[in-house]
């Protein structure tokens, strides 16, 4: 693909999108926050196994609402849906949500991934750390790395959790045709190994005792029943752009930024995992029918370029060491 990035190269690249991170090295957890008041649409895809979620059934194109006014990733596993709370109620604090005949309510979707077994296995992202992300949400640059979300995050694990690398945080953005713009903010934590989509190069593989990464074909030769117990996983992607798509348009391209995950990490979707993919329409710029193939494309790419940023920008921590610090096969 030759779609060049936007100035930010980052989801905030899309008007109208703002993110902001709390960040627990301690703990080895964090939680980050997209917020999206003026979205047109939102649209959810599960692929894994083991998603944990919330206020994503309200998206279900059968149902009323199909928007959100923010998006949260989190880690602490089930624990960590906590944080949505602060942001529901910051963004009620913002005059911001659903209108009833009562009040606005805030309907925010989040997702989180299994990081208990990096830092403290009893730290999770808080309500107040929620409200905390909220607050500091800006349409600016977003940080990357061993950032929210992403700070306990790992991945290449098939030969377990001691032989992972670091995963994280990792934003891009593309420029297509006619204006159009399409971001994308992923928390990677997966079990499988990642690849450079373009070259096919591994980045991320198991660590060998050699010092260097297996290959994926030897880390599946090598790997026993304990190593499969032990999958807890779970990447989380979300994509904005500034098309205005009807939900039925904006599902499509949830399905297909799964498309760019599975480019770059093998095996995708497994058993233990929780990939899911959200999608926001932010509505400001009218498209042909057509458009929506080129806008999934889009997706697509910027998701798989977002995976790659996620894991050569982590740093080690607690144990875990960056790709940087171990090399690939030679």
């Amino acid at each position: 693909m030759s779609w060049q990035p936007g100035p930010k190269n980052a989801i905030t690249d899309v008007p109208g999108i703002k993110v902001g991170q709390v960040t627990d090295r301690r703990g080895a957890t964090g939680c980050t926050v997209i917020l999206c008041p003026g979205a047109k649409a939102a649209a959810v895809d599960a692929r894994g196994g083991a998603p944990g979620t919330r206020e994503t059934d309200v998206l279900r194109l059968e149902n009323l609402v199909r928007t959100c006014h923010a998006v949260v990733f989190s880690g602490g596993s089930a624990f960590g849906l906590a944080a949505s709370d602060g942001v529901m109620r910051w963004c009620a604090d913002q005059g911001i949500g659903f209108e009833t005949a009562a009040r606005k309510v805030p309907i925010v979707s989040a997702a989180v991934l299994y990081d208990l077994g990096v830092g403290q296995a009893t730290a999770h992202p808080t309500a107040e750390d929620g409200y905390r992300a909220a607050s500091r949400a800006t349409a600016g640059r977003v940080a990357e790395g061993s950032v929210g979300a992403g700070t306990g995050a790992t991945v290449a694990k098939l030969l377990g959790a001691e032989r992972a690398l670091k995963g994280g945080m990792g934003t891009a953005s593309v420029s297509g045709p006619n204006g159009l713009v399409v971001g994308a903010l992923v928390a990677a934590n997966a079990v499988g190994s990642f690849f450079d989509p373009d070259t096919g190069t591994l980045i991320a593989g198991p660590r060998g005792d050699d010092g260097r990464m297996v290959a994926l074909p030897e880390a599946f030769e090598q790997r026993t029943q304990q190593m499969e117990a032990l999958l807890q996983n779970t990447t989380l992607m979300c994509v904005a752009t500034n098309a205005a798509l009807e939900p039925h348009q904006l599902q499509r391209v949830a399905a297909q930024t799964h498309d760019g995950f599975a480019r770059v990490v093998s095996p995708a979707h497994t058993q233990g995992d929780g990939d899911i993919a959200f999608a926001l329409s932010m509505g400001s710029k009218e498209t042909k029918p057509y458009e929506l193939t080129t806008i999934g494309a889009m997706a697509s790419e910027a998701v798989a370029r977002a995976l790659v940023r996620s894991v050569r920008l982590a740093g080690g921590l607690k144990g875990v060491p960056a790709i940087a610090e171990w090399p690939p096969l030679p």
